[in-house]
């Protein structure tokens, strides 16, 4: 909610006001110590707080009373902060802002009075609400669990396989929160499509489409390398020509209208060979239109099926407990049959105690719902689900509809900017991203979230919302003033402190963001962009778009000196003025540039700083300072990317200490007796490093000493490079779970793995190495827990050892243009697993191959996919 997130903002705030360099800013101690009396005292107050559990189209009254307290103390003490750094100190004197203060802390005690005796009516504690490891949570790999729909499921099926040679699309209609996506999901992702069809793709369209970044993200799950300045005939253009003579499987996921169909269908053939197009969509007149079949209509579950999904959603496969059976039933219910509402009041029981009177509290507010004559009782089953969350939670749920419609999310950017935006609440020993990381999987393990993307280590790394709980998000954090979402609205005054804008952003409407905190822009095309000096307050800026060359200047960004969070495209003009050090608050920096940077030697006085990030060019950074007394130790450095020629000596290691993530480049020769890596050792934090070194610049790689820290390892050398001086090294590290290597040769034509070697790798990828004839593993013992191998234009390797495929825990084998013999040898593996396994194998092998080796097709099966390509 938006007071809890305020008032946790504020605290933060007066929690960093000591580490503000010069001069030194401090609040009256007896101002503070009152502020904080009162602050937590509110804190815990809402943890208890709650009030209209059935939903309310206005913001409660004392909510909205305790968040504008917290604003008020917030805008006095960052004002006074901002002045004192731009030397404006005369704007507000000690004495006004102790003035200033006394008034908020007055209005907060009236408050507090008012809270103290409705806590004496709820005759209650406050109770601890924080982010719990230990909380009880599923796993994080959640399962598309589906009931009721097998004779869908068949049909579905049959219409993919049917004899049809003509090219036949099925459209799968149904409300919003029925399945349909499941259903699609479900039928895509099954072995049997995969192997009866040559190329399978998946696209989301959503009611705000775009067809050129459709196009794009098409092509990219086709292993198709375009460019940035290809149109959309030019895109369609290389995937008709992909998909022609092909058959193909297609889904176009949240369909809303004819226009954005007649957008892609054209590029897509008719081959006349079972090709198939899969349409989600909630109109079914669009269904209709889009086909003279009939349609697959997604209809509710029954009482039987509700209560089956309810079930499996609290205890999979566990039984329910028999005191609250005939409760969970009328529950299941309650939900109307529509397989969202019951997910996530699924996921709302799965986290709460299992108790007779909690289930039966949670029976009677569905019952208020389903038998009012309001028609949004799916909105209002959610909003209930909302509203039982912990006070924590809540800001961070209400975030998520910052993001488009049916966004892939990353969980690094997304608890990035949870943290810069001050409701995150520290705890001791935790850093603020792993206790956004925590709350995420909160989000997940109630269903409010869904995961798009598990990384190698089991961790999420990309989420997604669903569009009605997006919707629900947006309502609830208009009305409770929390950020406004800005559509078609014409340019006005927004008093909210967070604002979003999906298009076009201009500096008359920056004009008018003069109360604004936080401002996320989603847009397509913008001219040169001048930031107003209203702005002045701002904490969080994201202005970034993929497809732009041209952007901001850095001088005018770092004007917005109380940033915490700034995702800027640059222009490619644009220098890195000096006055980077006055945003001392600082926690992201996200640069967007296509020429690199020379960043100037006050960069390492960001003590705050906990990422910056270079994409598309590189930074060039100075060499720290040496001799100054007032050494800046950059403790909070988390990322580093990506630095050039960085000359990694001591001084520099002792100024970045705990960093996590580095990503360096070096293309120029390494100077004489020197180890431009030699310290890199030294980073005992470290768990991900990339380097990519050009030309000849091979002399470091012998000498380098990798951290043992280190988790994944991404290495680009020259083409020169002998791997057998690195992979020894590489080899011994303990805990690395992803290595990716790229381009180097083999001097001996072999490369022997021995006991005790890789004991922690997960994920394996040798793209374009050199020389390599002969893999030997002579025990699978060597990688006992790879889980995922990919070969990319090793043209020259002989075969796959066999022994990989006796690793228990493979599960996925790509091969990318190497040659024939190693693409018969992963068949091989795959035979002598099936003949192991039978249908209870769980191995994978992608083979793609050029049209010169068209034949080995003839080796596909159900374990075993080949792609032919072309080259067009």
């Amino acid at each position: 909610m938006a007071a809890y997130a305020a008032l946790v903002s504020v605290t933060n705030i007066m929690d960093t006001l000591h580490l503000h360099p010069r001069p030194p800013i401090s609040l009256h101690p007896k101002q503070a110590e009152s502020l904080t009396e009162k602050i937590t005292f509110l804190q815990k107050f809402l943890t208890i707080y709650n009030p209209h559990l059935d939903y309310s189209r206005e913001a409660d009254p004392l909510e909205s009373r305790i968040a504008d307290a917290a604003y008020a103390a917030e805008d006095m003490i960052e004002s006074h902060i901002v002045d004192q750094i731009t030397s404006d100190a005369g704007k507000i004197s000690p004495d006004s802002l102790y003035e200033a203060l006394e008034k908020v802390i007055g209005d907060m005690d009236l408050i507090m009075k008012e809270a103290k005796e409705i806590q004496q009516t709820l005759g209650v504690h406050t109770t601890k609400s924080t982010p719990s490891d230990s909380s009880k949570s599923s796993h994080i790999a959640k399962e598309n669990i589906m009931v009721g729909v097998d004779d869908l499921l068949l049909e579905m099926k049959d219409k993919l396989t049917s004899d049809r040679r003509d090219l036949q699309i099925i459209p799968i209609v149904g409300m919003g929160g029925s399945g349909k996506t499941t259903l699609a999901l479900n039928i895509y992702q099954d072995r049997l499509t995969k192997e009866h069809f040559h190329v399978c793709a998946w696209a989301t369209i959503s009611q705000e489409y775009n067809i050129q970044e459709m196009l794009k993200h098409i092509l990219h799950q086709l292993n198709k390398d375009v460019g940035q300045n290809l149109g959309v005939d030019g895109l369609g253009e290389i995937l008709y020509k992909h998909f022609f003579g092909r058959r193909y499987l297609i889904v176009l996921d949240d369909m809303w209208s004819i226009e954005a169909w007649d957008g892609i269908r054209r590029f897509l053939p008719d081959n006349k060979n079972g090709s198939r197009i899969v349409v989600t969509t909630r109109l079914s007149n669009l269904g209709s239109a889009l086909s003279s079949s009939k349609n697959l209509e997604m209809s509710l579950l029954n009482e039987v099926d509700s209560w089956e999904l309810l079930s499996k959603t609290v205890f999979g496969e566990k039984s329910c407990p028999p005191e609250v059976v005939e409760i969970g039933k009328r529950i299941g219910k309650s939900c109307r049959g529509l397989p969202l509402s019951i997910v996530v009041i699924g996921g709302l029981l799965a986290k709460s105690n299992i108790t007779k009177e909690f289930w039966k509290s949670i029976e009677e507010n569905l019952s208020s719902i389903v038998n009012s004559e309001d028609d949004e009782w799916c909105f209002r089953i959610l909003h209930m689900s909302y509203k039982q969350l912990p006070v924590y939670l809540k800001p961070c749920f209400l975030y998520m509809g910052v993001f488009r419609e049916d966004e892939v999310i990353r969980r690094s950017m997304l608890v990035k900017l949870w943290a810069a935006e001050g409701f995150l609440k520290p705890r001791s020993g935790k850093s603020l991203e792993e206790i956004g990381k925590v709350c995420l999987k909160e989000l997940v393990d109630r269903n409010l979230v869904l995961i798009d993307e598990i990384g190698i280590s089991g961790e999420i790394k990309c989420c997604k919302i669903h569009d009605l709980l997006r919707d629900l998000c947006l309502r609830e954090a208009e009305k409770q003033r929390f950020y406004r979402f800005v559509r078609d609205d014409p340019v006005a005054k927004y008093s909210e402190r967070r604002v979003v804008f999906p298009r076009l952003l201009t500096s008359e409407v920056l004009e008018s963001l003069s109360h604004a905190r936080s401002v996320v822009c989603h847009y397509n095309d913008y001219g040169e962009v001048q930031l107003p000096h209203n702005l002045r307050l701002l904490r969080t800026f994201k202005a970034h778009d993929k497809n732009i060359m041209c952007g901001h200047f850095l001088d005018n960004v770092f004007e917005l000196v109380n940033s915490r969070y700034l995702d800027v495209t640059v222009h490619w003009e644009s220098g890195f003025p000096a006055s980077v050090n006055l945003l001392w608050n600082l926690q992201t920096l996200v640069i967007h540039c296509w020429q690199n940077l020379v960043a100037p030697v006050e960069i390492w006085e960001l003590h705050q700083l906990r990422h910056l990030v270079f994409e598309l060019g590189e930074v060039i950074l100075p060499d720290p300072p040496r001799g100054d007394n007032d050494i800046v130790i950059m403790e909070n450095l988390h990322t580093l990317k990506v630095v050039n020629n960085l000359f990694f000596n001591e001084e520099t290691v002792k100024r970045i200490p705990n960093v996590k993530k580095l990503c360096l480049k070096y293309d120029e020769e390494q100077m004489e007796g020197e180890n431009c890596l030699g310290y890199l050792q030294c980073l005992s934090k470290l768990e991900n490093f990339r380097c990519i070194t050009e030309y000849d610049c091979v002399e470091c790689w012998k000498w380098i000493r990798f951290p043992h820290s280190l988790k994944k390892l991404y290495v680009d050398v020259s083409s020169s490079l002998e791997l057998e001086d690195i992979l020894p090294k590489i080899g011994s590290l303990p805990l690395l779970e992803k290595f990716v290597l790229t381009n180097g040769f083999f001097r001996t034509g072999k490369w022997e793995t021995f006991e005790g070697q890789f004991q922690s790798l997960k994920f394996l990828q040798l793209e374009s190495c050199d020389g390599l004839e002969d893999w030997i593993v002579s025990d699978n013992s060597h990688f006992p827990v790879l889980q995922k191998l990919r070969l990319l234009y090793i043209s020259q390797l002989n075969e796959i050892p066999s022994e990989i495929g006796e690793i228990s825990t493979v599960r996925s084998i790509e091969l990318e243009y190497c040659s024939e013999s190693a693409v018969v040898s992963a068949k091989k593996i795959v035979e002598e697993q099936e003949d192991l396994y039978g249908d209870q194998l769980d191995l994978h092998v992608l083979a793609r191959v050029s049209r010169s080796e068209e034949a080995l097709a003839s080796l596909a099966s159900v374990n075993f996919e080949v792609k032919v390509y072309g080259i067009y």
